[in-house]
């Protein structure tokens, strides 16, 4: 699925990410934690391709090298990313959106797009599992949204759009416990053989809910430990400091 390869990340000259080495399989979920600073979300903009991230290296994707991809190819290719601050799109409403993401990735693929009438079915349906008002559909995109509201609607992005690539980057943050259920619930709806996740958080709490195959511990740049879901524990109890060096 995932294979990069001495992945070196600068922004404004400054490197980030040192040499990254990592494997996710098909069916995979990996989470990396680490402390504020550590560049997390850096990686998980690198993979998706944002714009002012200047990357090296490899980023393997189903055996093809995406680096030189730009962001909206690498989404068409099924790679997502549910960002930490979901941005406010004033005059695009959600419901417009979500349709045009849908066209924009079957387009891609050579397939039939969907017409409004499978849309409203397939959102109605989709929206009700986790629990958006539909109310919510019909305003300008997580404009007026609380944490949890947009929160919410990236995963209904992510069911909808059905990515084969899901980077989570610190989806817990600013939720409470019910809306993080809720959100952990859907994610969970979506494991599959055929599709891996990337979870960064800080917190150990969302892999409560989500329990990962793999865990990371990323610091300066670069992965300095792995384990199995037990690591969180471990780093829940005691901290980052012994990697702050």
């Amino acid at each position: 699925m995932i294979d990069i390869k001495n992945l070196r990340v600068s922004v404004e000259d400054k490197e980030i990410i040192k040499k990254l080495n990592l494997q996710i399989n098909s069916g995979e979920v990996h989470a990396i934690m680490g402390p504020n600073g550590s560049g997390k979300s850096t990686l998980s903009y690198a993979l998706s391709g944002k714009d002012g991230y200047e990357a090296r290296g490899e980023i393997n994707y189903n055996g093809e090298n995406i680096l030189d991809l730009n962001t909206e190819e690498r989404a068409q290719k099924g790679i997502f990313l549910a960002f930490q601050y979901p941005i406010e799109i004033p005059g695009v409403f959600t419901n417009n959106f979500l349709r045009t993401s849908i066209n924009a990735v079957k387009k891609s693929k050579g397939e039939k797009e969907i017409n409004a009438v499978e849309f409203l079915n397939l959102v109605k349906e989709k929206s009700q599992k986790l629990k958006i008002d539909k109310q919510m559909l019909s305003r300008p995109l997580n404009v007026g949204f609380s944490g949890g509201e947009k929160k919410r609607n990236e995963i209904l992005q992510m069911s909808l759009l059905e990515p084969n690539f899901v980077i989570l980057d610190e989806t817990d943050s600013g939720l409470d416990i019910d809306a993080l259920k809720v959100v952990s619930n859907g994610v969970n709806a979506m494991r599959s053989p055929k599709r891996s996740f990337l979870i960064i958080t800080h917190y150990q709490r969302l892999l409560n809910y989500i329990k990962p195959d793999f865990v990371h511990v990323f610091a300066g740049g670069k992965i300095v430990q792995s384990g199995d879901w037990k690591l969180a524990l471990e780093l829940e109890n005691e901290g980052y400091a012994k990697f702050l060096n």
